[in-house]
């Protein structure tokens, strides 16, 4: 049986093995993190930044784009799993690992968190550090309660983009861009 607590408790291996509950989890160094379903704002964003994304990629055949609920493995001893709202994985990282049912060892090219109501800032920046520590490229951040996107690709660069902005992602994803107005729906 597997306890919730605050000391490692919990590996991948089991993590993966657990029987559906109900609950969605991360697992952040060793602990179960129980996480609130998205609300429909949030599901809705997602769902329109990872329809753009998934669609660039597959049309330039990149590699693969990854919806929420997907876990990867970006540490060990004690284990971290991860699973953000959208990210892309190059061709190129994919053939570094060997395909698996299980969660992915690697960290995407590029992720995209969108912020959760009940998220703090911290821990919206603490996510992004641990991705960019763990080996992806590029985070974005759409924060839906001022409409921004923040785009993180080391601790001391951060990009704030506003409406009217266009995020690039160049060469992390094969030039793919995506308008500030079109991720929330910002009427001109």
């Amino acid at each position: 049986m597997i306890t919730k607590t605050n000391q490692p408790t919990c590996n991948a291996e089991q993590l993966f093995a657990m029987p559906n509950d109900g609950n969605r989890y991360e697992l952040v160094k060793g602990v179960l993190k129980m996480m609130s379903p998205a609300g429909s704002e949030h599901g809705w964003i997602a769902g329109r930044i990872f329809n753009r994304l998934a669609t660039h990629v597959e049309n330039s055949d990149l590699g693969r784009a990854y919806a929420a609920e997907t876990g990867f493995k970006i540490a060990s001893s004690p284990d971290t799993v991860r699973a953000p709202d959208a990210c892309f994985v190059s061709h190129e990282r994919l053939a570094m690992v060997e395909a698996t049912q299980s969660y992915l060892p690697l960290a995407p090219d590029l992720v995209v968190e969108v912020v959760s109501p009940n998220d703090t800032s911290s821990e919206v920046e603490a996510k992004a550090e641990e991705w960019l520590e763990a080996g992806t490229d590029m985070v974005l951040v759409a924060d839906q309660s001022n409409q921004t996107i923040r785009v993180y690709q080391d601790g001391s660069k951060i990009l704030l983009l506003r409406a009217g902005d266009t995020f690039e992602a160049g060469k992390v994803c094969g030039n793919w861009t995506l308008s500030v107005n079109d991720a929330f729906e910002i009427k001109e």
